[in-house]
């Protein structure tokens, strides 16, 4: 199959799927549309110990027949205390789903998603787990993530990869404490905020501790950055291949890129991390990056956009 035929095909099935007009290869896309981390056997952030159904390869599609599928359920007790978040669909719940419900925006990216039995269906397939997990949301769970990049430099020049010869870009990256893996810092969309409020929260309070910080001082950095994160270049809007993934809730992102192309708007600014972080540090982009659910595909788009080395 050729890139032409592929992209056709993924925006006939996928139609807001968006990637900016980036060449990413079709091995990049597929990844991402075929998910894998949320097929890992124990489900993570619960006390109990909860073990998924394996599902195979050829079994993760709900076109393909399997009588013997009958993954056990499970939402966190603790999500159900939580005042924002969905009742369960047996005490008689039914949202509106694959729209916006009052300030709930339960559409999804990735085209309108099929309900059984009440219950929405991952659009991707089967993860071997039914139930929310310790997702807030029935269905897509909304989220943002900020990729601010800038180059790489020595002695004030550009570096380049010694075998590429591109040059290299560098993000910020924190290091997430449930799982200790370096990802793009970001969170889920509040009910009603726009996504841009969005990005801006979470790397202010993961990539620069603002929960900790003055009133005054949280002013002046928001005051500082407005300009910079009215900049920002989406270069994914989809599924994300998480961890947390279930059969019946499931997280997508808005992905932009923050380009601080001169490096002036971070040269003086220290990182500190915050929140979900315990650790934030500049990385260099590069496709041996090991991080958090489907962050390195997001990454490549970006390499990819700025003709940088990956």
């Amino acid at each position: 199959m050729n890139v032409s035929t592929f992209w056709a095909g993924c925006r006939l099935k996928y139609p807001l799927c968006l990637l900016n007009g980036c060449k990413v290869s079709v091995t990049s896309m597929v990844n991402i549309l075929n998910h894998y981390k949320c097929r890992v056997p124990v489900y993570p952030r619960t006390q109990d110990t909860i073990i998924r159904q394996e599902v195979p390869d050829d079994k993760v599609s709900w076109d393909v027949d399997w009588e013997q599928y009958d993954p056990p359920y499970f939402t966190s007790k603790h999500i159900l205390n939580q005042p924002l978040s969905d009742p369960e669909i047996e005490t008689g719940f039914e949202p509106k789903w694959n729209r916006v419900d009052g300030k709930i925006d339960r559409s999804s990216f990735m085209g309108e998603y099929k309900i059984h039995n009440g219950y929405p269906l991952n659009p991707v397939g089967r993860t071997g787990l039914r139930g929310r997990g310790v997702l807030y949301r029935w269905g897509p769970n909304h989220a943002g993530d900020p990729i601010v990049t800038r180059w790489k430099k020595v002695n004030s020049e550009i570096e380049k990869d010694k075998e590429t010869h591109k040059p290299i870009l560098q993000f910020i990256a924190i290091k997430r404490r449930d799982c200790n893996e370096w990802a793009i810092p970001g969170g889920m969309v509040d009910p009603g905020e726009v996504v841009s409020a969005t990005l801006k929260r979470e790397f202010l309070e993961e990539a620069l501790n603002s929960l900790e910080m003055s009133p005054d001082n949280k002013k002046s950095v928001e005051e500082n950055l407005n300009n910079f994160f009215n900049q920002g270049i989406t270069v994914y809007q989809g599924y994300v291949d998480d961890i947390r993934n279930t059969d019946n809730a499931w997280i997508e992102t808005t992905a932009q890129n923050f380009h601080d192309k001169n490096g002036d708007v971070f040269g003086n600014m220290n990182l500190k991390a915050g929140d979900d972080a315990i650790g934030v540090s500049w990385l260099d982009l590069s496709s041996k990056l090991s991080l958090y659910a489907s962050h390195s595909k997001f990454l490549e788009f970006v390499a990819k956009r700025h003709e940088a080395h990956w």
